[in-house]
């Protein structure tokens, strides 16, 4: 049966992290299953019969060899596996997940459960470094710096800075700035036959744009000011670590806002062509030296920036805004339903994360002091704490009404507040 083909108002939304469901409030029509944490009790406590927590220890995985750290959360295809969800899954109901892949779909196929994300196999093709040049074609002529994809051991050094991105990574982890021939030589004596992407070094302010793409139109979101690489939040250069609403218009004229939206509606236009429909995102650089905008990468997923836009975009609607959010845009193409109203403009707010360091890699040191969550909650922000323990997963996030960055790569008055209670002393 295609996906189109059945009809459904019922959304079991399964997700390792709470937040990143939180777009739209649990109903009736709209089901949450997650982990059980600190912060997704708080959503039960509000929500009790829309949201499903799982305890890892004694819902958890059926292998009784494999280990589990107290603090272990499980992942989606993990939770899918749980007795609940055979007790959840109707036949009018659907599943819908952060990010789809094949392990995912082929257990939803087992169990006879209609999943509503888009095909994984074209997710892939499009998220993946190598194969996203390809699929591009023109397109990538068009909107990428220059570049090639070939082996390592292929790589000529021309005396100019390159980044070097391997085919999959999170937050950073899969890319390289390589400043000289000796860089360049110690990557291709570790990793001599691995393709890579090797493109000039582009200096300017990065940013995001979440997009809605149906089989008819695309729907685009707020440009964002993408946060990357800032002390005390990440220890690496290339890790995204928060959005922020109110610098985009004094970073980027009206034409470079053009440009980006452009962009967007073309690539959302080769997606649909595909058979994509749902949520992506683009995240693209402004070229300062050249004035150029240059595309970074497609996240062929709901963005993770999805959640906090689309609160900031409730906000608004409340003090008088018309129109939908960009998670029920989202909702509303995965159902088939037609998107009738503007997306909620917004120009304003700002979240930032915190993530794990090297020196926290253990459930012991991760450890978050009271005084420095409740510093920041008096401060009027919000914070969600993770209970992860892997370097560079998120650790605590930080929300604003307001925009926390001066310009680009300096925080404001509100990001420094924030900046210096996490250097605060922990217990």
């Amino acid at each position: 049966m295609d996906k189109n083909d059945h009809k459904t108002s019922q959304i079991v939304y399964v997700t390792r992290d709470i937040e990143r469901a939180l777009g739209m409030m649990p109903g009736e029509n709209f089901h949450i299953v997650t982990n059980r944490t600190e912060y997704s009790e708080t959503v039960k406590k509000q929500f009790r019969d829309y949201v499903t927590l799982i305890d890892p220890i004694s819902d958890g995985r059926t292998m009784a060899t494999e280990s589990l750290k107290v603090h272990d959360l499980l992942d989606t295809n993990q939770l899918l596996e749980t007795p609940v969800m055979e007790k959840l899954m109707t036949k009018d109901r659907s599943i819908l997940v952060f990010k789809c892949n094949k392990l995912i779909e082929s257990i939803a196929t087992k169990k006879g459960w209609h999943l509503l994300n888009p095909s994984a196999d074209l997710a892939e093709k499009i998220e993946n470094k190598i194969s996203a040049v390809e699929w591009l074609g023109e397109l990538g002529v068009k909107y990428l710096p220059p570049h090639i994809v070939c082996a390592t051991k292929d790589m000529k050094w021309s005396k100019e800075p390159l980044v070097i991105q391997w085919a999959h990574g999170h937050t950073g982890d899969s890319t390289s700035l390589v400043n000289s021939n000796e860089e360049l030589a110690a990557i291709q004596a570790k990793f001599p036959e691995r393709m890579a992407r090797a493109t000039s070094f582009v200096r300017g302010p990065s940013f995001t744009l979440n997009i809605v793409v149906t089989k008819d139109d695309v729907y685009t979101g707020n440009i964002s000011y993408q946060i990357t690489g800032m002390p005390p939040f990440t220890e690496n250069p290339f890790s995204t670590i928060g959005n922020d609403w109110s610098l985009t218009h004094s970073l980027l004229s009206d034409k470079e806002i053009d440009t980006i939206s452009d962009m967007a509606r073309e690539i959302g236009q080769k997606m649909a062509k595909d058979g994509w429909c749902g949520m992506c995102g683009i995240d693209v650089i402004r070229d300062d030296e050249r004035g150029q905008i240059y595309l970074i990468e497609i996240n062929a997923r709901q963005p993770a920036s999805t959640t906090f836009e689309s609160f900031l975009q409730q906000e608004n609607r409340r003090s008088g805004v018309v129109g939908i959010t960009i998670f029920e845009a989202y909702i509303k193409a995965l159902l088939g339903e037609k998107i009738e109203s503007p997306i909620v403009h917004i120009n304003d707010g700002a979240q930032i994360i915190k993530r794990v360091a090297k020196g926290q890699t253990s459930t012991q040191s991760n450890f978050i002091a009271d005084d420095v969550i409740g510093a920041l909650q008096l401060s009027g922000y919000k914070v969600i704490q993770y209970p992860n323990t892997e370097y560079n997963e998120d650790q605590l996030r930080i929300q604003s009404m307001k925009g926390i960055m001066e310009s680009h790569f300096k925080l404001n008055s509100r990001g420094k507040e924030i900046a210096d209670a996490l250097q605060m002393r922990t217990n």
